[in-house]
Formats: C-alpha cells, sequence, structure tokens
C-alpha cells in the first residue's frame, strides 16, 4: 500500500509561521528518507491554526530540499484562481521539479465566506464553475495544442488530481479521467462506497493527455501513532480541542500542548461530535494503526492512502511518521 501525507504546516500555541514552516520542510525531508510516496500541502485562509495559505510558493521550497519524493498542492483551491494562472504554476513546478509533481486542485473556499469574497475579484466566489474551471486547466495542462501555448513548456506536465469531500466531487474526477483523493478526514460520515462511484462515473479520454487509462484513488485520514494507544490518544487530543474551538467559533484554534488539551472538559454534545468526527481516524499504536489503515483501504477500494498528523510537539509527529512507515513496512 502506497503511503502518503498531507501536511498543513499546524501553528502550535506560542509557536511563529516560521517555525510551522521550518517543521515542513524538515518533515519532507524526514519522510522522504523513510520511504513515503507523496508530500502535499494544503491552502487554507483566515485561520490561526494553519499556516499553509499558499501552498505553490511552499511546494517551491520542498522541491528545492527534497530529491524523489512527489510533492503537490492538497490542494489548490481552484475558483479564487483563473486556470491559465494554475496551469502557469504547476507547469513551473514541473519544470523545478521534474516527473515528481501532482496538482491536486478543489471546490472548497479553504476558508470562511468573508475571506473568500476577498479573495474573489469581484468580491463573491464564483464555486459553481469550478468544472468548467477543472476541465479548462486539464486541457492547459495536457494539450500541446492549446491556445495561447502554455509557458515554460516541459516534458513531464504535473499530474493533475481531483480533491474533494462529496459525490460531486468523485462524479466530476470520473468524467475528467483523473485520479481522485477523497477528504474522508473531513467527512467521515461519508457512505462508503464513494469511490466505488468514482470508478462507476470513470471515463477515459485518450484524445487527452492528462486523462488516466484506468481509475485511481487514494482516501486521507486523520493519523497519530505512538508506542503505546494511551499515547497516541493523549497526543490527538490537542487537534481535536483546536478543531471544537474552530467550528464553535472561538478565536484561539493554535494547537494547545497536550496537558491543556487533557484539562479542556468536552460537553456530551462536544464529546458525541468528537466521536462521529474521528470514527474513521487511525489513532493508537503502530500495530493498530496499520491494521486500521489497511481495514479502511479494504473498505473504500482505495489505490493509497495519505495521513494527516497533528499534535503539538512536532518531535511527536516525526515519530508518529516513523512507527507508522516501519509498521507499514513489516
Amino acid at each position: 500500500m502506497k503511503l502518503s501525507i498531507l501536511d498543513q504546516s499546524p501553528l502550535r500555541k506560542g509557536g511563529t509561521a516560521q517555525q510551522a514552516f521550518a517543521e515542513t520542510l524538515e518533515l519532507a525531508q524526514h519522510t522522504e528518507a523513510l520511504g513515503y510516496h507523496r508530500f502535499w500541502v494544503s491552502e487554507h485562509h483566515g485561520t490561526d491554526a494553519l499556516a499553509g495559505s499558499a501552498p505553490e510558493v511552499l511546494l517551491g521550497a520542498l522541491g528545492a530540499v527534497t530529491e524523489k519524493i512527489r510533492i503537490g498542492s492538497g490542494g489548490i483551491m481552484l475558483p479564487h484562481y483563473t486556470p491559465y494562472k494554475v496551469a502557469e504554476l504547476g507547469a513551473t513546478l514541473a519544470a523545478l521539479n521534474p516527473g515528481r509533481v501532482d496538482l491536486g486542485i478543489g471546490r472548497a473556499p479553504g476558508t470562511d465566506m468573508v475571506t473568500a469574497g476577498l479573495l474573489s475579484q469581484t468580491g463573491q466566489p464564483n464555486f459553481q464553475r469550478f468544472p468548467e474551471q477543472a476541465a479548462e486547466l486539464q486541457a492547459m495542462l495536457a494539450d500541446p495544442g492549446f491556445t495561447p501555448t502554455l509557458r515554460p513548456q516541459v516534458d513531464t506536465p504535473a499530474t493533475l488530481w481531483m480533491l474533494g469531500s462529496s459525490p460531486d466531487s468523485a462524479a466530476l474526477a470520473g468524467q475528467l479521467g483523473l485520479p481522485y483523493n477523497f477528504a474522508l478526514f473531513i467527512n467521515p460520515a461519508m457512505d462508503e462506497r464513494i469511490l466505488s462511484y468514482y470508478r462507476h462515473c470513470f471515463q477515459a479520454n485518450t484524445e487527452l493527455p492528462g486523462s488516466l487509462a484506468q481509475p485511481h484513488s487514494s482516501v486521507t485520514v486523520n493519523v497519530v501513532v505512538a508506542d503505546t494507544e494511551a499515547e497516541a490518544q493523549y497526543l490527538a487530543r490537542s487537534r481535536t480541542v483546536s478543531y471544537l474551538k474552530f467550528v464553535s467559533g472561538q478565536s484561539d484554534t493554535e494547537i494547545c500542548p497536550p496537558d491543556e488539551a487533557a484539562a479542556y472538559q468536552f460537553s456530551p454534545q462536544q464529546q458525541a461530535f468528537v466521536n462521529q468526527r474521528m470514527g474513521s481516524a487511525a489513532i493508537g499504536a503502530p500495530e493498530q494503526v496499520r491494521d486500521k489503515l489497511n481495514a479502511l483501504a479494504q473498505t473504500y477500494g482505495a489505490d493509497e492512502i495519505m495521513t494527516v498528523t497533528i499534535c503539538y510537539d512536532f518531535a511527536a509527529r516525526k515519530r508518529s511518521y516513523e512507527l507508522l512507515a516501519h509498521a507499514i513496512g513489516e
């Protein structure tokens, strides 16, 4: 099973964005040495919990400090931009890092609607145009005859991925013949047949070089691994508290120390919400997490698993990826 990473450059309480980005770069080098397949970075705006607002910039830095691991956006929120500009970004990254760039795109705003309005040229995001934008971007990246010719020209274009958390995105990925990443960590309640639906909708477009001959999919899962299940749960609670604060509209959503998270009291309603949100998470000792990820891959029919690991201590985050790599490799 191919194992990959989505890193969101988490901001710890008392930390800085500079620190978060430095840790992302170090983590990419660390996990490349461990044999991970892909390292993607996300796009979020207006949050004090996640530093990554410009994945295309961060990818340039990642390419400079890694050699083999595939790097990519997980993702670029296409409605904020023009397809041609995103195509130029993909071509530039592919020229700098031949044969190892993934360009994941999504429709979600990655922020609140006020900030989404600020990102829009018109002040009003047009999410309805996303299917049309995605098709335009695919043609620009893959079609040498597209006019005007995309610059820079590259021998191996970036691989376009569709990201999503709904049946709409699964259908669109299939119709365009694109690989599909389902965000199980965002929508854990989704019917487990979602990737079967993607495969049902899949249409290979032999006239478009960017279209796959066969469907290919992955699911992204919240993961924390430690030597014991109790320690993993203790580390993972920091992210859970941050998320609870975010959805309830609080401002102090930075990743808090685990002792502070342990002292945070959940109401019955909050506990029920957490249980639902974390139902698909893989948190525990190495063997437990390995078995959970294998079961998820089998249940959903995923070709790959992508992991998101967020905890307060960077050493614990690195250790989690070490333990997981060794467990999967056994």
